[in-house]
This record gives C-alpha cells, structure tokens and sequence, in this order.
C-alpha cells in the first residue's frame, strides 16, 4: 500500500505517474472507509484527491502554506502529511479533527471550520514574510460556494491592491452544501465553459516548452500573449479586473495538467487565481449523484450509501414540519438559509412555496440583513442558520435587526454542543451573545412540542425580533406541559408527577429539595437525572428556561423560594449566559437569599472533538454530573 510509505510530501514527489493514479484510488478507499463508520465531509474531499497530490508535489509544504477554506475538505491532506496511522480516529474523542488544526501538525497552518476567510488569512501570512524577506509561496483553496461570501471578495480585493505574489486555487465544483445560487456561480460556469481558449493556451504552453533554452528566455512576451487571447475569449474577467493573473479552467482530476500548471504559476510574481474544476464526490457513485447528502454525512453503508437512521424525531425534523405547515397557513411567512437549506430542514418549505424561499449562499450577514428587508416590506421572514454560523452575524442583528424592532424570526440550529466537529462548530455562545441586545427575545425549546407552540407566538404574537435555539438531537418524549400556550416571560415548570407518576410525591406534604433550572437543549440530560435523583430520596422538579429574555424575575423567584437549592444546567457558556445572573438575582432577593446555588455551563476554554455525550462528560454537564452535583449540594 503506498500510503503507508508517505510520511511527508517529499516521499509524494518520489512516486511515478503510475503510481499517482493508485495513490489516488488509495486516498479515496481509505477516506471512504473511516467516514462510513465515524461520519465527516465525504464528497468534498473525494473530489480533491488529484488536486491535493498536485499541490504537495509542487509546493513544499510546509515551507510554503497550504491554507485550505472551511477545511472540510483537507481529509487528503493529512493522509499525505503524516497522519495517515491515526487517520482511523478522525473526529473521535482524542483524535484528528475533521478540519485543519495547528497543534496536530506544522502543515496546517490555521485552525479553520467558517467558510470565506482562506484568502484573507493567506494574504496576511504572506505579507509578513514578504515584510521578512522570505520567499516561500501561500496558496489558498476556496471553494466557488465560499466565494459568495463577502469577505472573500474584500480579500480577493486588497490582494489585487497588494499586488504579492499569492496564489488563489477556486475549487470549483458547482456545489456548496446545498447547490450554488447567484452570479457568482453561474460565473464562474460560463469560465468554464471557454475550451476553446483553453486548447489553444495549452498546445502554446506545450510546444514553448519543448523549445530547448529558448522557453526560460521569453517569458515575459507568453504572458503578454496569454493576456492578449484572454482579452479575445474571457472579456469581463473578475479575477483579471481586480489585478490578478487568471489562468483555467483546468481538469482538476488530471494531475499532469495540474502539475504543469503550478509549475508555471510559482514564477508569476504577481497574484494569480488558477480555476479548478472538479467533481464532488468522485469515485464514490452514491456522493457523486447525491452530493448535497454526502457533504456532511453520519455514518453509512459502503455498498449502498444509506445513512444510518435513528427512530426518534429531532429538532430539525420537527422544525421542517413545522415551517410546511406555517407557510401553509400563514401566506406571509417566507424563509431564507445560507447554503444550509437541507441541514436546518428548510428544503421542504422550498418544495412547497418556492417564491418564499431563499438560498443566500454562503453569506450570513446579508441572510440576516435581507430578512430586514423583507420584514420592511410587510413579510414574516424565518431565518434559519447554525448557531456557530450566527456568529458571522452579530452586527447585522444587532443594528439591521433589533434596533429597527423589525419582526424577523431567527432560528438557531445546533445550539449548544455538537458532536464531532470540535471548537468551530459549537454552539455555545449565542446566549451570551443575544441575552444583552435590547428589543430581542431569546428562546429556548426543549420538544417538539414546545417548538411548534414558540414558533406560532414567535409568528403570531411577537412584535420584534425572535431568536430561537435548539440542540442537534432528538426530542424528548412529550409530556402534556409541553403544550401549554406560551407566556411571555415564563418557563415551563415539570413537575416530578408529570414525568413519572409511578413515583408521584404528595407535595402538599414534603418539603422541596431542588429546582433543576435548565435551557431547553439540556432538558433529556435534567429529565434523566431526575429520575434517578428521585430513586435515591431526593425530591426534584425541572424548570425549563423557555424565555431566556424578556425573563419574568417575579414569577421565578415565586416558584424558586419554594427550594432548598436550585441548580442551572445551561448549554452555553458560563460568562455572560443566563445562569450566572439568575444565581445573582436569588442572593439579592429576601425570599430566595437562603436558597443553595450550584451553575452547570460551558467554562471559558474551547471544546474539542467528541461525541455529544462525551463533550456532555468532559465539561460535567451529563446527567450523571448534574445527579453528583445535586446530592452534594443537598447533602
């Protein structure tokens, strides 16, 4: 097996073209392999193979920087930069990250997971070494689905403006997560579509090149040529108006071509943008006629693709069934993704009312500003985004959003903790990002229940901005609370009857014991730890944090004064949620001064690879952990 040979990138450049074509068949068994069982981003690295075997052969990582967007996509990366014996822990607790990260190896020179920044984080590296005087070469890879991202295009134009030397590869596979949309994509198609020019730079560039002394004498007059057919066959090059030389497109599975041309490019001493096109998910039939399915997947099975399913319904799904029925009967609702239509379960919604639908791309801060708009012109606009994606977009909601009071529903998928993916894709700081904006409501929801009846008071009764969250896991079981209307201000209180009256406390005759105060995304975690707390004497009830904000401090502090101790089991960080401010709100109050506090959140560091259970464990907030942290609290 070569890969077992391939230590670092100079065993690759020893290999034959021979041997290139079976390394590559290698790259994709053993991607395909580990991704069936631990799950990844498997149709966006079958379709790099070739270009990542080019890039290590030509360029000397790690002496020239590799900086790969979103890198998602760097899976053949590490296989050839020495990791391929612990390729098989690829996003498993204590493994390789699914994404580029610095301390695993000196060829990943950034920690990426957000798409669009791969230029600008080149640029700035390259600067500074020109600045010392070294000469080594920064090459980005960006994707034409990160492209729509607007800081790309800020990056693409101060590296014009710069004028360095830096390489930009536009990995373009015509798909994102979901399929491209905007101009930019249709673009970069019609490059594409330009043969014609490409056959006949090619046959140039070879028969140059087979002109013995003469070829290393004339380069200035070909790229005068080469600017003069571009002029002929590409009028209106982006790339070429915003000071770069463009060369492509180029068959990104070919990797004599590929080679050929990077060879060229390293001499250019001014920004270059080199067009690759490829396909997703290549040579894995099922990722190729299904790429969208096969970009960030669960485990399957090989022979047939079929992703593993669970029984139970989750969030997203519940989400989906929701907004069908919404759209349905509401003709003002209309909802917008960016690149994620499938991932946050918009994609039925699009079905049924295509003309209420829309697909941003890769672009959160327009997402959000665009809702803004909409709600100006008389809509009920549902923006549904990752809530590690709204980061992006903090300013937008603040100044677009919550000052303007305009009524846009913000629906934040992944809240909380979200297995595999590591520090990028957690959802932890929304809480203390939002809680502080003035004219914002923030919600949380902990079934399915409990989403539809919030959806329907976020559509029709708020009056502003509505911010609601939800975990990346399936709905606890319903309990008839959950369908209670919503209140404004108000949780949702669970009495221990009503979760198990198989051990049914007259509460008329005991005293309390403790108060689980939790948001929605840790209410299976609470609930679990209920039961077993009440299985060791420990009389609990769980308070459901559905309003995070506006928050109603008397109705809580009425129901709070009734515990000895009150624990806060919230899945966001601790500095700046809402747990630590209701622990200061007990102390200040005559009525629940005396009452024992314990808070339960993320600490201020940075959550590695895992599953959601094991993340759960590693930062106490599992059942187990809340059961402990009960009983010494009581006891």
């Amino acid at each position: 097996m070569l890969l077992q040979s391939i230590n670092s990138p100079e065993d690759l450049k020893k290999l034959s073209e021979k041997q290139l074509a079976s390394l590559s068949e290698e790259i994709r068994h053993i991607i395909i392999e580990t991704v069936s069982k631990n799950g990844g981003h498997l149709a966006s690295n079958l379709g790099v193979v070739e270009l990542t075997i080019a890039l290590h052969r030509i360029f000397n990582s790690p002496e020239d920087a590799i900086v790969w967007d979103v890198s998602h996509q760097c899976y053949a990366h590490k296989l050839l930069t020495g990791r391929y014996k612990d390729f098989e822990t690829l996003r498993q607790r204590d493994g390789l990250s699914g994404f580029t990260r610095i301390q695993e190896s000196p060829h990943d020179f950034f920690d990426a997971g957000h798409s669009s920044s791969s230029i600008s984080s080149a640029l700035g590296l390259l600067t500074a070494w020109s600045i010392q005087k070294r000469n080594d070469k920064v090459i980005a890879v960006i994707g034409d689905g990160a492209l729509t991202g607007g800081m790309a295009f800020e990056a693409l134009s101060h590296a014009g403006h710069l004028s360095k030397n830096l390489i930009v590869i536009v990995n373009d596979n015509q798909m994102s997560i979901s399929r491209n949309t905007g101009a930019i994509s249709r673009y970069l198609s019609r490059l594409t579509t330009t043969t014609s020019y490409q056959r006949l730079r090619y046959l140039f560039d070879k028969g140059i090149d087979s002109i013995p002394y003469v070829n290393r004498h004339i380069g200035k007059f070909v790229f005068r040529v080469k600017r003069a057919l571009k002029g002929l066959f590409l009028t209106n090059n982006l790339f070429v108006d915003l000071g770069f030389e463009y060369v492509g497109p180029l068959n990104g599975h070919d990797i004599e071509q590929l080679e050929q041309t990077f060879r060229r490019i390293k001499k250019i001493p001014r920004p270059v943008v080199v067009h690759v096109v490829t396909k997703k998910g290549k040579g894995y039939s099922p990722a190729e006629n299904n790429p969208s399915a096969f970009h960030g997947v669960g485990p399957f099975n090989i022979s047939d693709g079929v992703v593993e399913k669970f029984d139970s319904l989750s969030f997203t799904e519940a989400f989906s069934r929701k907004m069908v029925l919404l759209g349905e009967k509401n003709p003002k609702v209309c909802a917008i993704t960016a690149a994620m239509s499938k991932g946050t379960g918009l994609d039925s919604f699009a079905r049924h009312y295509r003309e209420r639908f829309f697909d941003v791309g890769i672009a959160e801060e327009h997402a959000v500003t665009f809702a803004g708009g909409l709600s100006a012109g008389g809509l009920i606009p549902v923006c549904a985004i990752y809530s590690t994606f709204i980061q992006r977009s903090v300013d937008q909601i603040i100044e677009d959003i919550a000052l303007q009071k305009r009524h846009v529903v913000i629906a934040l998928d992944r809240a909380g903790a979200v297995g595999a993916d590591g520090e990028t894709h957690q959802g932890i700081f929304d809480i203390a990002l939002f809680r502080p904006v003035p004219n914002l409501t923030l919600m949380t929801v902990c079934s399915a229940k409990d989403l539809e009846v919030s959806l329907d008071w976020a559509i029709d009764e708020a009056l502003g901005p509505v911010v609601l969250r939800w975990a990346k896991s399936s709905c606890p079981s319903e309990i008839s609370v959950f369908s209670k209307p919503v209140i404004q201000g108000r949780g949702l209180l669970v009495y221990a009857e009503d979760v198990s009256p198989t051990l049914a406390v007259n509460f008329e005759e005991k005293a309390k014991d403790v108060l689980i105060v939790c948001t929605g995304g840790m209410y299976s975690e609470s609930l679990t730890a209920l039961r077993s707390l009440l299985l060791d004497g420990i009389n609990t009830d769980i308070y459901v944090l559905r309003f995070i904000k506006p928050f109603d401090e008397s109705y809580f502090i009425s129901i709070a004064s009734k515990y000895k101790a009150v624990v806060f089991v919230e899945d966001g960080v601790r500095a700046g949620g809402i747990s630590e401010s209701l622990v200061l709100l007990l102390r200040n109050n005559k009525k629940t001064s005396g009452v024992r506090t314990e808070v339960l959140a993320f600490s201020d560091s940075f959550v590695s690879n895992g599953s959601r259970e094991e993340i759960f464990e590693n930062v106490g907030l599992d059942a187990f952990s809340i059961h402990k942290k009960v009983l010494a609290l009581v006891r």
